[in-house]
């Protein structure tokens, strides 16, 4: 493979085990700090037990977070220095802005709160916790101001070959924010109910006396894992009308339309012939997709070789039609885990409400099995989002293949993508194994395993 191919395996696969960290930390913080808010309005002691002990299982997860995000940054100037040159005057603003303000104020109040216990008022700590969870947002919200610009520039001028800010008020905010930062909220909250979910469900099944601890635990996690999955939906759908108008080359391939269609059908399933663009199989449902573009019954959706004519005439010779597989079932990944968790949720409701939850010990196992569901929703979308956007990398400004550093050389990139795919791996393992390790902890205070938990998250916090 040339240094392209393999800049963006690098990338690729960097940034999805970073994303498998990212929204378990924000989903995660932010339970963990109402049950804390629980805490000290009610005093009730398990409540304090609980936020101990899932938010030891958060400090494991946000130190590897910080650990794979570190690279990233990094490969902006190594792998991709002309896209640092084209772009840097706009994308370096909130990058800097998220580091000095957003992962400071974080990492400060998460030390401040994991070794605060005992040492600042109940109500001070409970603030820290807070403080966390709005870190945890600001700087999501800061970085996906900065992919923003990649999938719709907006607030900036052509000077010299380089994109130069010239509104940062219209770059924070910009519509694709406003759309794709609830999304990645909400996918953060149905991960971190998931995780509840389905750790409090593997406890429920075991024989021990520390049931109650994690009924609560369900319970909160069941709460969280509703209102997130039905609102995800909500806010993707908005998202998928908002990428129909800015960006309907991405939409087209996410449903393999080739053709233009007034109204367009939805596709169900279909096998595609990318080569010579047509459907070889479909079963698609007449007029659904205009429905869901225009929510009226008519609608045009532009196709594939229709949006390709249309760049040509106005971008200049080029093939301009993204993978289309991976798109349409990065997709389809995406939306059927989050129908799979909707159903879940609901199912677990009605088992709670007729008290046979615990009996129906297969559909806790079943949660336990559902933990990973967030996790491929969230990765299959964030490939969907970059994927469906090719050959840009700043949507109709700057071609991936314009962005890649000249003077690196393939193998170098090669050896840095197998060292990292290593490392990353690695820490991957490590990650799991903690969070299995002290997940599976029958009395969550137990004074041995709490003192083993503490100096293990002290390790990874005080590390990183």
């Amino acid at each position: 493979m040339d240094v392209l191919a393999l800049s963006r395996w690098q990338f690729g696969i960097t940034t999805i085990y970073h994303f498998f960290f990212v929204p378990l930390t924000l989903g995660l913080v932010l339970l963990v700090a109402i049950m804390e808010t629980l805490y000290v309005s009610t005093h009730n002691e398990m409540y304090k037990r609980m936020t101990q002990f899932w938010g030891r299982l958060f400090l494991i997860n946000f130190a590897l977070g910080v650990v794979t995000g570190l690279v990233q940054e990094f490969q902006f100037g190594m792998n991709w220095s002309d896209y640092s040159r084209f772009v840097g005057d706009i994308f370096g603003a909130p990058l800097a802005i998220e580091a000095l303000l957003a992962f400071f104020l974080e990492s400060t109040f998460i030390g401040l709160w994991h070794f605060g216990w005992g040492r600042f008022s109940p109500r001070l700590h409970l603030l820290c916790a807070w403080m966390i969870v709005l870190g945890s947002n600001i700087s999501a919200l800061w970085i996906l101001i900065a992919n923003s610009f990649m999938q719709e520039p907006v607030g900036y001028t052509m000077h010299n070959g380089r994109a130069e800010m010239t509104n940062f008020f219209a770059l924070i905010t910009n519509p694709n924010v406003l759309v794709q930062f609830p999304h990645v909220f909400f996918s953060g909250v149905v991960t971190g109910a998931f995780f509840l979910l389905g750790i409090s469900a593997y406890h429920l099944l075991r024989k021990h006396s520390n049931k109650e601890f994690f009924r609560r635990s369900f319970t909160i996690g069941l709460i969280a894992a509703l209102l997130g999955s039905f609102l995800v939906a909500l806010v993707g759908h908005t998202q998928a009308q908002h990428m129909v108008r800015v960006q309907p080359m991405k939409m087209a391939a996410a449903e393999a339309l080739w053709n233009s269609e007034d109204p367009a059908a939805f596709s169900i399933f279909t096998i595609g012939d990318e080569k010579n663009r047509s459907d070889v199989f479909a079963i698609r449902i007449p007029d659904l997709l205009s429905i869901l573009a225009y929510n009226e019954a008519g609608g045009q959706i532009q196709g594939i070789n229709n949006l390709q004519a249309q760049y040509v005439a106005k971008y200049g010779p080029g093939d301009y039609v993204p993978p289309v597989a991976v798109t349409y079932w990065s997709f389809r990944l995406m939306v059927g885990a989050g129908v799979v968790m909707i159903l879940l949720s609901l199912a677990a409701l009605f088992l709670v409400w007729r008290k046979r939850l615990e009996q129906t010990r297969w559909f806790l196992w079943l949660l336990v099995a559902a933990t990973i569901l967030p996790y491929l929703a969230n990765s299959a979308g964030w490939i969907m989002t970059e994927i469906g956007r090719q050959p840009w990398i700043v949507f109709g400004l700057l071609k991936t293949a314009q962005a890649v550093s000249p003077n690196v050389t393939a193998p170098t990139v090669l050896l840095s993508l197998v060292v990292y795919t290593l490392l990353y791996g690695g820490l991957a393992l490590v990650d799991g194994y903690l969070l299995l390790k002290y997940a599976r902890v029958a009395d969550p205070v137990a004074a041995e395993d709490a003192k083993q938990v503490d100096e293990d998250a002290a390790i990874l916090v005080g590390g990183y």
